[in-house]
């Protein structure tokens, strides 16, 4: 068999990260966004495929209300620090920030119009604000309670504002008269939400004592009452699209029941869980959903079930609905053949996971991702948009751990262990618990199928023992779940057994613990093999190579081992992890192996030549989920961070990009030195920047120095730099700056760069200042050593002039003629020659000082000799 390509990078995409831990959220106009709370901070999130678009960072403290304006374009904040901020979505920044509530900011509404922001209070306060100038335009006062929501009325000719109270009570403000012109009294507990009609005449309001109640907006009194037997939380007025439009009307029709009053349908949803759609007309419930989607409360708590919050989408976009575990709930309108409607989940979208315990692939494609995120339900995601896809809810107790295989009659199965003490079988397809077992006296902590016959599966507990569980006599339907036996079980080991896992070929099964040690039992009976002893620490994670007799493990003295199973001895410790090793599995047929650890890194391994190839630091905290695909060509990693990163084999494409890159650096290269050659320096400067060749730079810009030839084109390509690239200069600039050989070309540039730009531009260059501060000090260390230069040339002139090797500048034009005359010549006794009278002599005259004034003088010393010698001859 050909050996496969080894592993060298993988390439992480984070799929999967809290975005939403409860509280206020709000929905954009076209529904393509939420932005939503996350703790002190808010989450802008897409809502195809729920990754986080944006981040924003508003107080340290908790976010109480958010608003967004009618174009999507502004944001609207508060918190309990009371600071009422507008966030720009171009930028993300803060554009305006003001206080005005003396307690928290409960509610927000933004006027249809974007101009006015209404913001309902603790203190029972209802103020309206003018959005560009951040003042108070009107100040309401009346309730006697939290003041939990406000509503603008959707008709900007009509100045309504809508206020709903704890104290059960509803106030209708008129914002131009700045007064209260109704008190809805209706509701005996408290009022959670309001709609409005399509053709705003009515108004709608749900409360916790289960009733809905429409009021006529034309003189304020109530029009109906309907009875819903069940704490509601929001109500939604349908403003009908062409499918929702046409499926009501078969509705009415079929209701068959005729009053005075206008017919309006809206959606109710609360504790239950469930969508249902409402008739006003008659009162009557014209859809309830069968079941509902929520995952139900295992400690019994009321208050932790069904639906908080929902919101009306456009153009039957759907329903969008917020559960109590912070879950998003997209339900598509579906006309079904009867002709009447229904509401069927289309998207889930999770928003808090808490610890990713453990996770596995499912199905041949493994399109899919089995979650166990320190819940009691196993939540399925889709790969592709890592949005939710359904959810498998049965067990009392936390899912420790899970495992998956696609049987020999193609069913995708998949097993889950608890802390319920119980183990149960699951079908993808059908999404129904197909058989649970029960035998064990403690938490499930380990569990995995077999490889070869996908006809067993091994469990291990808390309560030290392991078992092997039979598939025989599974039901199709998965109507009811079968008891699974337990065909053998053996106390295995004298603490809690944290991993399990079954041999290729079904023959062996190995078991790691927190005593410290791995034990190999064979299949089925349990007869154990042999005993893994060598690890200082509990053992976290045991795996079987795919073609080797040996076993890999991990533990928490932060060492991986891997042994042979022929007499349990170590072949090779890998040390690398500063922490406890969680997670380890090999890939590339046995060749390589994966890591991860408490320290929050993923290690890729060599396993011949014991090194670590690769590191990646992409969680925050212990990474205890790790899932290989089938061709390891895909990872999964889940962390105690909430985090679910994918990882995929990027080598092949990382050869590709480097040689890709290498073929058009030759061509680039190529391009330069023709550009150089035909001193097209324009195009040579722009090449080189590119290619990251300061060295050819400098050549280019020291030909131009040199030669003082073909400046412009040097300004021409610096005009065309940009800010990233003109930071990149400076910095060459900065480096040739710092040779005394190079300083003077650096300097040329500099000139050149400050000539064409404004400095206020070269300030605006992000981290130009450290720069520039570095160029500073070696150019006034250059200007100090020129200066010395040049005062050492007058010194020298000075000495050379002294010395008479530099004849002194002298007006010939003032010389005095007797001075002249000394140097033609004396007498015998030393007294001067006159000038001769005639016309000949004067000519001999004239070329004697000529001859006189071109030569260089001799010293005095010299004269003074030959004067000497001349009267030591006369004598």
């Amino acid at each position: 068999m050909a050996s496969l390509p080894l592993k060298k990078n993988y390439r992480c995409v984070p799929s999967l990260q809290q975005f939403y831990s409860g509280g206020p959220f709000v929905v954009s106009s076209d529904g393509s966004f939420i932005a939503c709370k996350c703790g002190d901070s808010i989450k802008i999130v897409d809502t195809s495929n729920a990754s986080i678009r944006s981040t924003i960072e508003g107080d340290s403290e908790d976010v109480t209300a958010l608003a967004l304006s009618p174009d999507d374009k502004l944001l609207f904040s508060s918190g309990h620090s009371r600071q009422i901020r507008i966030w720009d979505l171009a930028t993300f920044k803060c554009v305006r920030s003001w206080k005005g509530h003396d307690g928290p900011v409960m509610g927000m509404a933004c006027h249809p119009s974007g101009g006015l922001l209404a913001t309902a209070g603790a203190d029972r306060k209802v103020l309206v604000w003018d959005v560009d100038g951040s003042f108070c335009t009107h100040y309401f006062k009346g309730h006697k309670g939290v003041v939990s929501s406000v509503l603008f009325h959707p008709n900007p000719t009509k100045s309504l504002l809508f206020s709903a109270s704890d104290d059960a009570t509803v106030h209708v403000w008129d914002l131009l008269a700045k007064k209260c012109v109704a008190t809805l009294n209706g509701h005996h507990s408290t009022v959670t939400s309001m709609a409005l009609s399509a053709d705003g005449r009515t108004l709608l309001t749900a409360g916790r004592d289960k009733v809905v109640i429409l009021w006529d907006l034309r003189d304020y009194s109530c029009m109906k009452t309907v009875t819903t037997y069940e704490v509601l939380e929001a109500v939604c007025a349908i403003h009908s699209g062409p499918l929702l439009s046409s499926c009501l009307s078969s509705y009415k029709q079929k209701s068959g029941k005729k009053s005075g009053l206008p017919a309006i349908c809206f959606i109710t949803v609360g504790e239950r869980g469930v969508v249902r759609i409402w008739n006003s007309e008659g009162a009557v419930c014209l859809f309830e959903q069968k079941s509902s989607d929520v995952t139900p409360s295992s400690d019994g708590d009321e208050s932790k079930r069904g639906f908080t919050a929902a919101v009306m989408l456009p153009s039957d976009k759907g329903l969008l609905c917020v559960t109590a575990d912070q879950e998003f709930l997209l339900y598509s309108p579906v006309k079904v053949p009867e002709g009447t409607l229904e509401f069927a989940l289309s998207k889930r979208l999770v928003g808090y996971n808490d610890e990713i315990v453990d996770m596995k692939f499912l199905g041949d494609e493994e399109q899919f991702l089995a979650v166990a995120t320190n819940i009691e339900q196993v939540r399925v995601y889709d790969v592709a948009s890592m949005s939710c896809s359904y959810v498998l809810a049965g067990h009392t107790g936390i899912v420790l751990c899970l495992d998956t295989c696609v049987s020999s009659c193609g069913r995708t199965l998949i097993v889950t262990g608890s802390k319920d003490n119980t183990v149960r079988l699951w079908e993808s397809e059908s999404r129904c618990c197909l058989g649970l077992g029960i035998g064990h006296m403690g938490s499930i902590g380990a569990i995995a199928f077999s490889k070869k016959r996908k006809d067993f599966f091994v469990s291990g507990s808390s309560d030290r023992t392991l078992k092997v569980w039979t598939l025989d006599g599974l039901p199709n339907n998965g109507k009811k779940p079968i008891n699974l036996k337990a065909k053998a079980g053996v106390a295995a080991h004298d603490k809690d057994i944290n991993s399990v896992a079954v041999a290729p070929n079904d023959s062996l099964v190995c078991s790691g613990s927190q005593d410290r040690t791995a034990c190999v039992w064979r299949l089925p009976d349990l007869v154990p093999v042999v005993v893994l002893k060598g690890h200082k620490r509990g053992v976290w994670s045991v795996e079987f190579s795919p073609v080797d007799q040996c076993v890999i493990t991990a533990s928490g003295d932060k060492t991986i081992k891997i042994w042979t199973i022929s007499d349990g001895s170590c072949l090779k410790t890998f040390e690398g992890h500063t922490t406890s090793v969680l997670r380890a599995s090999f890939l590339t047929r046995g060749t390589q192996f994966v890591s991860c650890g408490a320290d929050g890194l993923l290690k890729l391994w060599m396993v011949k030549t014991d090194e670590c190839i690769a590191t990646y630091d992409q969680h925050e905290n212990k990474v205890y989920a790790l899932a290989v695909g089938k061709n390891t060509e895909m990872l999964a990693t889940g962390s105690s961070d909430a985090v679910i990163n994918l990882w995929y084999d990027c080598t092949a494409s990382d050869k590709e990009e480097a040689f890709r890159r290498e073929e058009e650096g030759v061509l680039k290269n190529q391009e330069l030195e023709n550009a150089v050659l035909d001193a097209d320096f324009t195009k040579a400067i722009q090449v080189a920047f590119e290619l990251r060749r300061p060295h050819k730079l400098y050549e280019c810009f020291s030909q131009v120095w040199r030669k003082r030839k073909n400046e412009k084109q040097i300004e021409k390509s610096l005009q065309t730099l940009g800010k990233e690239e003109l930071k990149l200069l400076f910095e060459y600039v900065r480096e040739w700056n710092t040779k005394p050989k190079l300083c003077h070309v650096a300097h040329f540039v500099l000139s050149k760069v400050f000539s064409i730009l404004n400095p206020i531009e070269i300030t605006e260059i992000k981290g130009i200042d450290e720069v520039l501060e570095g160029l500073l000090s070696y150019s006034q260390r250059h200007f100090s050593r020129m200066d010395r230069h040049v005062t050492s040339t007058f010194l020298v002139n000075y000495t050379l002039t002294g010395m008479s090797v530099i004849e002194p500048e002298t007006d010939t034009r003032v010389m005095d003629d007797k001075s002249l005359m000394h140097s033609v010549g004396d007498d015998e006794n030393g007294t001067l020659i006159q000038e001769p009278e005639d016309e000949e002599q004067k000519q001999t005259s004239q070329g004697l000082k000529e001859k006189a004034v071109s030569k260089k003088r001799k010293s005095k010393k010299s004269k003074d000799g030959v004067n000497k010698k001349v009267k030591g001859s006369s004598l």
